[in-house]
């Protein structure tokens, strides 16, 4: 049966990288981006904002002041949804008592900061060049970097990149008292994704404990390359994406953006390193800039898309901080993007009804998709306005 089959019926799809499945619907939508069309939006805000808590030189929450920083500045969140410090909590179980059975809590402690993209309040990844893009991903390796375990089998690459990207001048990240498991990096923007605070910033939550998602993802590429030979679950997907073609968005030498085979939200990419990158760490100077460069591809096509400040998830997955040889070869460096929008700036995907009782669902296939995505590219709308 040929693949073009799938443009016309409804059928699942299966995500390798989570063991999951999903439905799809193409019938339903036969040209999705047909509908309510608006005005390309304008940005409206400030160049500074005397009462954002992330513009340089502010007062935040807490009190603590900003300094007076040029781009990014990195700080912990004044509202962590994590702490360092807690009371102790060593929960019994056992089996003969259904309470400790059923009603199972453990205790997670961590840090949580705060990073700005720049100390433009206006900005966003799509305005900015992959120059100005750089030193983001430079701090967000220097901080990867500083919280890995003494162990880990990246240590020495740690060791490296401590040495050889300087610490920001405006101020420095110190590490945990503690060894921690794992970081997520990530970033919400726009309001329909939650963020409360235009300027332009990221969030990364330490935690004692490895998360759902990534620990999916970790598992099922352990699996996939004992079940292969040793090879990669992604190294094989990038392979058979250059080969297909029908989900490329872009890419650069380094790394690849595709609609995945498996997305759930309509435009939703998957940028994933070429060769074997486990972290940050690995990166060399060339990669970086091509990283930063493949993000802002991302962010400006997606703002071209409906001529909008385009909404978003994104995060890196990558290897945990505290980890074994094994798994710190298993991972495979990439970065998620999550958005909701559908048919236009207010169209949204939701996820209700079936896809909270029964399993997720989407209309339009990621090959539609990332056609679209691909005829987004140039310069960004909102620069001729």
């Amino acid at each position: 049966m040929p693949d073009q089959v799938l443009d016309d019926i409804s059928h699942r799809r299966y995500n390798p990288l989570t063991g999951s499945w999903l439905l799809v619907s193409p019938h339903r939508t036969k040209r999705p981006w047909q509908g309510a069309q608006e005005s390309p939006s304008k940005n409206e805000l400030p160049d500074y904002d005397p009462k954002c808590y992330l513009c340089p030189g502010n007062q935040r929450a807490q009190g603590d002041s900003n300094p007076d920083y040029k781009n990014t500045f990195a700080f912990v969140n004044d509202y962590s949804a994590v702490k360092e410090e807690q009371q102790e909590y060593h929960p019994e179980t056992n089996k003969n008592d259904i309470a400790s059975l059923l009603l199972q809590a453990r205790p997670v402690t961590g840090r949580c900061y705060v990073l700005t993209f720049s100390a433009k309040h206006d900005t966003t990844l799509a305005d900015m060049t992959p120059q100005e893009i750089l030193p983001v991903i430079k701090t967000w390796t220097r901080i990867y970097a500083s919280h890995l375990s003494s162990s880990h089998p990246l240590a020495d690459q740690a060791e490296q990149v401590l040495a050889t990207i300087p610490p920001n001048p405006d101020g420095e990240i110190e590490p945990p008292k503690h060894q921690l498991k794992n970081m997520q990096i990530f970033e919400n923007k726009g309001a329909a994704m939650g963020c409360s605070n235009p300027h332009p910033h990221c969030q990364i939550w330490t935690t004692s404990t490895l998360p759902e998602e990534p620990g999916k993802e970790l598992t099922n590429m352990g699996k996939y390359r004992a079940d292969n030979d040793g090879r990669h679950l992604l190294g094989d997907y990038v392979k058979l994406e250059l080969q297909k073609e029908e989900r490329v968005v872009w890419q650069n030498d380094s790394f690849l953006v595709v609609c995945p085979w498996w997305a759930l939200w309509p435009f939703e990419v998957l940028i994933l390193a070429k060769r074997h990158v486990r972290a940050l760490v690995d990166l060399t100077d060339v990669e970086r800039l091509q990283f930063a460069e493949v993000v802002q591809e991302v962010a400006r096509r997606y703002d071209n898309l409906f001529e909008t400040n385009f909404p978003y998830s994104s995060g890196i997955h990558q290897a945990p901080l505290d980890c074994t040889e094994e798994e710190a070869e298993t991972s495979w460096f990439h970065m998620h993007f999550y958005p909701p929008l559908l048919r236009s700036a207010t169209v949204k995907k939701f996820l209700v009804g079936y896809e909270l009782m029964a399993e997720p669902q989407r209309d339009i296939t990621p090959e539609q998709a990332a056609a679209r995505l691909r005829g987004c590219g140039g310069e960004l709308y909102r620069r001729s306005l």
